[in-house]
C-alpha cells in the first residue's frame, strides 16, 4: 500500500498531469489522445505519457475503439473505478462505514427511515453552511442563481454533477456521474436512499418543498450517471 501511495503521489505532483485527470473526470466520457493534447496545447506524445502515467496508477483505464471514420482504432481514456484514498498515517474509514451501515440495516425499517433522515439533514446543513460562507442571502436569489449554488455544493460533494434548468418547463434535471458512497452503495440500496435524501435536503434549502423524482440510478444497467427531475418547482 505504501508503495501504491508513492506512485500514486508521484504522478499527481505534476501540475499538468493533476489537471489532466480533473479534466478527464469532468467529461463524462471517454476522451482521446489528440483532445488532451489540443485542450493543452501540448504535443499528443507529451499528452500520451501524461495519460498511460495515469492508467499506471489505476487512476484512469483504456480501451481502443474504431471511430468510423476509417485507420487504425483510436485509444480512449476514461475514469477508473478504482478510489484513490491519500491518508498519512492510515484510517480506513470506509470500514466503519459499512460497519455503521450495517448496524443500521439490521434495525429494518426504522434503521432505514433514520438513514434517510439523517441524510436530509446532512443536505440542508451542507447547503446551509456553503451560502453561508459566502454572505448570501437566498431570498435574493432568482431560481438560475440558486440552481448555480446547487451545482457548486455538488461539485465540492466530488459528486461530477451536470444541472440542466428549463426556464418554459420550471424544471431541473440534476445528473450526479460519482457517487461518494459507491463502494458500498452497490450491496445496501439504503445508501442510496440515504445519499438521494441528502440531494433532497441541498434542494429543499433553495426551495422549500420542492420534490425529487428519481429517473435513474448509476448502477442500474447501462446507467452512467445518476438521474433526478423536480417536482413542484416554483415560477419565476
Amino acid at each position: 500500500m505504501e508503495q501504491q501511495t508513492l506512485k500514486i503521489t508521484g504522478v499527481l505532483s505534476d501540475p499538468t498531469r493533476f489537471s489532466i485527470y480533473q479534466y478527464v473526470a469532468r467529461q463524462h466520457r471517454d476522451v482521446t489522445v489528440q483532445e488532451i493534447a489540443d485542450t493543452f496545447k501540448i504535443h499528443a506524445n507529451v499528452a500520451r505519457l501524461h495519460l498511460t502515467k495515469l492508467e499506471d496508477v489505476n487512476m484512469l483505464t483504456s480501451d481502443t475503439k474504431k471511430t468510423g471514420k476509417g485507420g487504425r482504432p483510436s485509444r480512449f481514456y476514461q475514469l477508473s473505478d478504482e478510489v484513490v484514498s491519500l491518508q498519512f498515517p492510515y484510517r480506513d474509514y470506509q470500514k466503519l462505514s459499512e460497519i455503521a451501515i450495517e448496524t443500521l440495516a439490521s434495525l429494518g425499517k426504522v434503521g432505514e427511515a433514520a438513514l434517510e433522515e439523517t441524510g436530509r439533514k446532512f443536505g440542508l446543513e451542507s447547503a446551509k453552511s456553503f451560502v453561508g460562507t459566502l454572505d448570501q442571502n437566498i431570498q435574493q436569489m432568482d431560481p438560475r442563481e440558486k440552481v448555480k449554488f446547487i451545482e457548486k455544493i455538488a461539485l465540492n460533494q466530488g459528486l461530477n454533477p451536470e444541472i440542466h434548468y428549463d426556464e418554459e418547463k420550471h424544471e431541473i434535471v440534476f445528473r450526479i456521474y460519482n457517487c461518494t458512497f459507491k463502494e458500498i452503495a452497490q450491496s445496501n440500496f439504503g445508501i442510496c436512499k440515504m445519499h438521494h435524501a441528502l440531494i433532497q435536503g441541498i434542494f429543499e434549502f433553495f426551495f422549500d418543498e420542492i420534490k425529487l423524482k428519481e429517473e435513474s440510478r448509476m448502477f442500474q444497467k447501462n446507467e452512467m450517471a445518476c438521474t433526478y427531475t423536480t417536482i413542484s418547482l416554483p415560477q419565476l
